[in-house]
């Protein structure tokens, strides 16, 4: 499939990007370009993979000049260009839609005059009921993306939908590992509050699947555990054997109790493919009967997928989970642990 095949990953030299590169850079693809603003990033993967697969791409999604540029003779797109922080964008809302709304109008534009094969674009579980600027933002991403898979029959669009990524930048996991290992008070919004667990390269899983099995306008989910904000916590103190207490300081602005990856409303129609959950893109028109006058019965008797009614890890499940990460694993080591000599692991 990928064989002498042009892939272009925009916001590239992220995480997602680089986990992204360690599965295709030995595979026979002829080339991979990286699009991103951040031309320091772009140099510092540039040196660590000295490869010529690679090919680099300065550049805005905000700029359909430049996205354009960077497409042609592309045939596969993984979109991944976002702000992706709730704080950031609850501050600051016009640069989400510039980047989130706006900038993915203008990849899928572009991938339509080009004649991408295939689109895939990387969502979040906080698009579904949005509370916050970050989540709105990208539910009107997946909308124009999907409304996108009706313009063309060339390409075939698709969104995945996952929470939050362990260890990824900017979250909480690395966070909370500082301030264990510096004897500090892990700061805890709300221990009671849940979130799904996902390892970078299960979200690469999940693009990857989606890639393989997607009709136009799919938007795909992987099935996660999720755990406690306060067992998280708990988990990384007993870890690094931390004197560091837990201390509570309330939910910050824009947060939810839990996060929510399929909506009843999406479950009455969602297939069940094991790991996954595909949903099928809602293909009506602009008649208004198929919206106000007929119904789905079914939708009553659905529950959402949500973080608080998937599998909840405790303690023990959660450690385990969190050995699995070499970001965890690079920092016990620096602490003074080998693999498997501690807390009963």
């Amino acid at each position: 499939m990928y064989k002498d095949k042009i892939l272009l990953i925009t916001g590239g030299t992220g995480s997602f990007g680089n986990a992204v590169l360690k599965r295709f850079i030995n595979t026979e693809i002829k080339e991979i370009r990286i699009f991103s603003r951040d031309e320091k990033k772009q140099d510092d993967m540039r040196r660590y993979y000295n490869n010529q697969k690679i090919k680099y791409y300065i550049g805005d999604v905000r700029d359909y000049g430049s996205i354009n540029k960077a497409i042609v003779g592309v045939d596969f797109v993984f979109h991944a260009a976002a702000l992706k922080q709730v704080p950031s964008c609850e501050f600051y809302p016009d640069q989400a839609v510039r980047t989130n709304i706006l900038g993915s109008e203008n990849v899928a534009n572009a991938a339509i005059n080009n004649r991408i094969k295939r689109f895939i674009s990387l969502s979040t579980d906080k698009a579904v009921y949005p509370v916050n600027a970050m989540g709105i933002s990208k539910a009107m991403m997946e909308k124009i993306i999907i409304a996108s898979s009706r313009l063309t029959s060339e390409t075939v669009f698709c969104c995945t939908r996952y929470g939050n990524v362990m260890a990824s930048r900017g979250s909480v996991i690395p966070l909370f590992i500082k301030q264990a290992k510096e004897n500090k008070p892990l700061t805890v919004t709300d221990p009671a509050m849940t979130r799904y667990l996902m390892s970078l390269d299960q979200s690469v899983d999940l693009v990857l699947f989606a890639f393989q099995k997607a009709y136009t306008g799919d938007i795909f989910i992987q099935k996660a555990p999720s755990s406690t904000i306060g067992d998280l916590a708990q988990s990384i103190i007993d870890l690094f054997n931390s004197k560091s207490e837990i201390r509570i300081i309330g939910t910050r602005h824009g947060e939810k109790l839990y996060e929510t990856l399929l909506s009843r409303e999406e479950m009455v129609k969602a297939e069940d493919m094991g790991n996954y959950y595909r949903v099928p893109s809602d293909n009506r028109d602009l008649n208004y009967d198929g919206y106000f006058v007929e119904g789905l019965v079914e939708t009553s008797g659905k529950e959402d997928y949500t973080s608080h009614n998937t599998m909840i890890l405790q303690i023990p499940e959660i450690k385990e989970l969190l050995l699995k990460l070499d970001y965890v694993q690079s920092e016990l080591k620096e602490t003074g642990y080998e693999k498997g000599a501690y807390n009963g692991f």
